[in-house]
This record gives C-alpha cells, structure tokens and sequence, in this order.
C-alpha cells in the first residue's frame, strides 16, 4: 500500500482530498524543516520506503515541487510521480522533471485555459496576442 503527499501549503487541501477518496495515508512535506520541536521536514503517518504520488496545486519552473520529491527520496520513498492541477507548460519545468525521473501530469495548463477562454469570449483577441507573448517569455516580457 501507498500513500498520498501533499506539497505545502496549497497542495495540502487536494492532497488530502485524493488520499480520503482513495482510502490511502496522507503526508505533507514542507518547504523547509520546522526551526522547532521535531524539526520535520515531512509530516504525516511515516511510511518510508513506501510508494508514494505527490500532489501539487501548481507548477511553473518545478522547483518547490521537485524539492518535495527529493525530500521524499531522501527520506526513503519510492515517489511513482506528481500530479497537479494546472501548469504553465514552461519548458524549464518539463526538463527539470525529466532530469529528476519524475513524470508528471496535470488536471489542465495555460494553453488550455487561453483557448477555452478565447472560445467562450472571456478575453479579447487581443488579449490571446499578449498573453500568448507572456507564456513565450514570462521574465522578459512587459521590459
């Protein structure tokens, strides 16, 4: 048996949700180790060496969840791969979780969200030209 992790804070709510529905345990693993008490890094029924699906809200560039999933490797868990709710699709991010050996899916992503926003008339098509320009370069764009 398995269990579920939810990356802190807001992959905790969903994380949760999806481990009840599926009858498993539940952990979280913070950003960072607790500065008292136990110090915990990972919080939750510790069942090292257990397979485990890690559960995000979102991910953009991958670290914070892909800091999660060193924490859980190195606590001992066998992570099977994340799932969040929405990405941005950016490139840096698909390498970064290739490089770490962690697939990766989403429930949707910005393409999607542009595109069902375009067709339901909630944006202008003006707007589709600048948001599209922002996904190209988000660091550079509006310089």
């Amino acid at each position: 048996m398995g269990c579920i992790a939810g990356v802190a804070t807001a992959g905790i709510p969903q994380g949760t949700l999806v481990a009840q529905e599926l009858g498993l345990p539940f952990i979280y693993v913070r950003a960072k180790a607790k500065e008292h008490g136990t110090g915990s890094l990972i919080e939750g029924d510790i069942l090292t060496g257990k397979r485990v699906v890690v559960i995000e809200d979102l991910i953009s560039t991958g670290n914070s969840s892909l800091q999660a999933v060193t924490a859980l490797r190195d606590a001992g868990y066998d992570v099977a791969g994340l799932a969040a709710i929405f990405t941005y699709g950016f490139d840096v991010a698909t390498e970064s979780f290739k490089k770490a050996n962690c697939p990766f899916v989403t429930l949707s992503n910005y393409t999607a969200l542009i595109n069902y926003a375009e067709e339901h008339q909630y944006i202008l098509p003006d707007d589709v030209d600048i948001l599209k320009k922002w996904r190209k370069d988000p660091a550079g764009w509006g310089q």
